[in-house]
């Protein structure tokens, strides 16, 4: 059998392995294994891992616009960006889904990027300053839920949200969302309807007052899932 052939037999024929969950040869074990066409625990462990490399976000910036100067690529979330580059006018997502911000540590204004190049992002976005610090964004796949409050600590009116909603007063009667609990899925929201104005990034967890997350006076209108499309 010439070889391009056989390798696509073996290959074949490993999957088929796996999939059962056999093994022999101290990795796969089973009846009818044969040389080549067995999956090691450590070929399964890099396979594991380069999949892994192909789910994670990275991210290059650059000092000056339209790509230029010194570049700081990132792959995970950064808390200040200082220490890397006295500036920053300008990214590549080369994969994957980032929130940016205009402050150290996740504070100030906040900023979606998904694949794409921003060649000029402060004149994009309507930007003042720099961006300081970057979050990565988990993809998810699985179902989406979130409750969303009138009031602060869960309290007024509660519903409950399993899919994108542009405005929260048409939908609910509700005119205003001061705390929320994101149980599945990353979400984005938004303070005016339609997904537009200032953003915010919910991924999994309780928060029980936006104020003392220093958005003081802002309310919620809009809110948005962060689908694995994006990616």
């Amino acid at each position: 059998m010439p070889n391009a052939k056989r390798l696509f037999y073996d290959v074949l024929l490993a999957q088929a392995v796996w999939t059962k969950g056999l093994s022999c040869s101290g990795a796969i074990k089973g009846s009818g294994c044969s040389a080549g066409t067995t999956l090691s625990q450590e070929d399964h462990r890099a396979t594991m891992t380069s999949s892994s490399m192909n789910m994670m976000g990275r991210i290059v910036f650059y000092e000056d616009r339209n790509f230029m100067g010194r570049s700081y690529e990132c792959s995970s979330d950064c808390a200040d960006m200082s220490s890397y580059l006295s500036r920053c006018h300008s990214c590549r997502v080369e994969r994957g889904c980032f929130m940016v911000y205009d402050r150290t540590n996740y504070m100030g204004n906040q900023y979606f990027m998904r694949r794409g190049e921003y060649a000029d992002y402060m004149s994009m976005f309507g930007m003042s300053d720099c961006i300081r610090s970057c979050r990565m964004i988990p993809m998810h796949r699985g179902s989406y839920r979130m409750r969303i409050y009138e009031r602060e600590n869960f309290g007024g009116q509660m519903y409950e949200l399993m899919d994108d909603c542009d405005n929260i007063m048409d939908r609910y009667r509700m005119n205003n969302c001061m705390s929320c609990h994101v149980m599945d899925g990353h979400w984005l929201m938004y303070e005016q309807p339609h997904y537009r104005g200032r953003m915010m990034y919910m991924r999994p967890g309780e928060y029980r007052n936006f104020t003392n997350m220093g958005w003081s006076g802002m309310r919620f209108m809009s809110m948005r899932r962060i689908m694995d499309s994006y990616y």
